[in-house]
């Protein structure tokens, strides 16, 4: 019997079972480390997209391709940019040193472009992450910034597209719009068969 413990645990130890630790006190380790990571995991499924909600956040609900999510008393808003993800419309960001946090996050450092800001307002902190075309919001209190960042990158880093349901969908956009030309400060004036004027 013991020969066999010993040999289930040599086992386990030449496999490599590995638990990465994440140092939470940092939001720059936060992001460095999750969007660092090549995930392929998902969970849910959108409209052209899909995506991985962690372990501790719920997902509440769809409209269109935003979805609520919620965790710990705090409600995360996910926006999918399927448009810009298919035109690739570049991610652009200026840091501003005068938000509590504000960092772009790089293609050169990472998988996409994006960035991380959190703006302090009262007591409360809004926090406005876009990696990956896609967009969370949130607005939390001070001792939840550093799990809202680390359930956001978690999210936004596992977003995968399909590009062919993304065309579809665009396309079909394009044949149900159809542009009416209106003035809403001019009166049409008409005549009926009976020569008597009538306004629309």
């Amino acid at each position: 019997m013991k020969k066999m413990v010993l040999c289930f645990l040599i086992v386990m130890l030449m496999a490599g079972c590995s638990v990465v630790r994440i140092d939470t006190s940092s939001i720059d380790v936060i992001v460095d480390v999750i969007l660092s990571k090549d995930n392929d995991l998902y969970n849910r499924v959108g409209r052209g997209y899909k995506y991985y909600v962690p372990r501790g956040v719920t997902y509440i609900d769809t409209d269109e391709l935003n979805d609520k999510l919620y965790s710990d008393g705090n409600n995360y808003y996910l926006y999918v940019d399927t448009v810009s993800y298919y035109n690739k419309i570049p991610i652009e960001y200026e840091e501003d040193p005068n938000l509590y946090y504000s960092r772009k996050i790089s293609k050169d450092d990472f998988k996409y472009d994006g960035y991380l800001e959190i703006t302090a307002k009262d007591d409360l902190y809004y926090i406005n992450f876009v990696y990956n075309y896609a967009h969370i919001e949130s607005v939390v209190n001070k001792e939840d910034i550093n799990d809202a960042v680390l359930n956001s990158a978690y999210i936004l880093s596992t977003i995968q597209f399909n590009p062919d349901v993304i065309k579809l969908t665009i396309e079909d956009a394009k044949l149900n719009n159809r542009e009416e030309k209106y003035d809403k400060f001019k009166n049409k004036k008409d005549t009926d068969n009976t020569g008597i004027e009538v306004f629309d």
